[in-house]
């Protein structure tokens, strides 16, 4: 198994949020594509917080892409040059307000690797403590909700949460922590 080659790149467009390049490639058999599509992302985290009192951290907000309001892990951007564990406390503190007292690093999953680089961390966080207002950014509109350890996990069995990297994060970390041996 080979790399492919790249013979030519050029960006389509590049905003903070949608950047699209489009790369001529050549595959180890000698085939020429002359257009492959390429979305670059920032890279995320996702945490999987338990509070004091061992509820899990979810968030119910409106989705555009999919429209529809959803439940699901706390998660946000790594800003460039930020350690994706001191995101994984910041964007907790912003979307919920609670800080922790402990973070361990689960896991690191590609979104869609055909077409993206970008990488998604997820993050267990315990012994969560509410110490201020959510700090959220103008297009945000998050509500915090807490749920047992067999909520959740009856949520993830009858296909309750629809974002499949907060599945995978859910059952990563559930599964560390004995919930599915």
């Amino acid at each position: 198994m080979q790399k492919w080659k790249i013979l030519d790149s050029k960006y389509i467009i590049q905003r903070p949020w949608a950047t699209l390049r489009v790369d001529k490639v050549q595959l180890p058999n000698g085939y020429v594509k002359e257009e492959y599509y390429v979305l670059e992302y920032p890279s995320w985290v996702n945490m999987v917080a338990f509070t004091e009192d061992g509820k899990i951290l979810m968030v119910r907000q409106y989705r555009h892409g999919a429209q529809q309001i959803m439940l699901e892990l706390p998660a946000g951007v790594v800003e460039e040059g930020e350690d994706p564990q001191e995101a994984a406390r910041r964007e907790l503190l912003e979307e919920t307000g609670y800080a922790f007292d402990t973070i361990t690093y689960i896991c690191k999953l590609y979104a869609n690797p055909a077409t993206s680089g970008n990488l998604t961390y997820t993050y267990l966080l315990q012994g969560g403590k509410k110490v201020q207002e959510q700090q959220l950014d103008s297009s945000e509109d998050i509500e915090v909700v807490e749920l047992s350890v067999d909520e959740v996990k009856k949520m993830l069995w009858d296909n309750k949460i629809g974002q499949s990297l907060h599945c995978s994060a859910l059952f990563y970390t559930l599964h560390t922590l004995g919930y599915f041996n």
